[in-house]
């Protein structure tokens, strides 16, 4: 099958689950409820390309696909608009906005437009082709839907691209250690609430070095969260087959599994 075939066909098994005959729990679904599969398929797809894995990415990337396309069939059962609807908009949006791609082009024209003359251009058109209103600030293309930490990593990088940026790793590495002295310091107070917004200073200033040093933080954390399951993991099976309690009268014992995984 092509692809056109292939999103026909399942497009015409969404339809087929959502209809009368069909499955009572695919029929209860709402765009409420799918949020939460969308956001989890999602993180899902991100570890598979993580782990470089073709098989498991194009097997996530279906998962994708069906959850986006059952919201779309949904408010296209609301009579909100179509699925059809929804793919042409992206499609002429598209052509518009990389007009030099699909815009006319002199035969002799061979010169070579770059990546930041492409992004002024998308702006540009959403502007005056789109009657979009410009941004106030640079900040204001950073959505509040982001998980905290990829919004906090984007503002980041949207204030160094106007010059609001470090000038050497040394001073973001010294913001880091200042962050952390008055987490220390806060919480010889016990004061939660400051506290809590002591943390908030040190992680961002944690997920500026990751930008400054050119490091996803997300992808940086997904593979620190793999690293202690996998640790974690060899711990407790090597505890479990000496016989020893996972508690903290043995934590001795846990430390020498877990530097034992280390190892490995």
């Amino acid at each position: 099958m092509n692809p056109a075939e292939s999103f026909k066909a399942l497009y015409d098994i969404v339809a087929k689950l959502r209809s009368p005959g069909g499955c009572p729990w695919d029929r209860e679904q709402t765009p409420s409820t799918l949020r939460e599969a969308l956001i989890e398929e999602t993180f899902e797809c991100l570890e598979a390309i993580d782990e470089k894995d073709p098989t498991h990415i194009a097997e996530e990337l279906g998962d994708l696909f069906l959850v986006v396309t059952m919201l779309g069939y949904i408010y296209e059962e609301e009579g909100n608009f179509s699925v059809a609807a929804s793919l042409a908009n992206v499609n002429e949006k598209l052509i518009r906005r990389h007009p030099h791609v699909f815009g006319e082009k002199k035969a002799n024209d061979t010169s070579v437009i770059s990546t930041d003359e492409v992004l002024n251009n998308w702006e540009s058109i959403k502007i005056n082709q789109e009657g979009r209103k410009p941004k106030e600030s640079v900040l204001d293309d950073v959505r509040p839907g982001f998980p905290p930490m990829d919004r906090a990593w984007k503002l980041q990088k949207k204030a160094a691209k106007v010059g609001f940026d470090w000038q050497d790793i040394e001073g973001v590495i010294s913001k880091i250690r200042e962050e952390l002295d008055e987490v220390q310091e806060v919480v010889k107070c016990n004061d939660k609430r400051h506290l809590e917004e002591e943390l908030g200073d040190l992680l961002f200033s944690v997920i500026n070095l990751c930008r400054f040093l050119k490091v996803d933080p997300s992808v940086a954390l997904r593979r620190t969260n793999s690293k202690f399951i996998s640790r974690f993991k060899y711990m407790e099976k090597k505890m479990k087959e000496t016989g020893q309690e996972m508690n903290k009268e043995n934590i001795g014992i846990m430390d020498g599994y877990w530097n034992e995984a280390k190892s490995i």
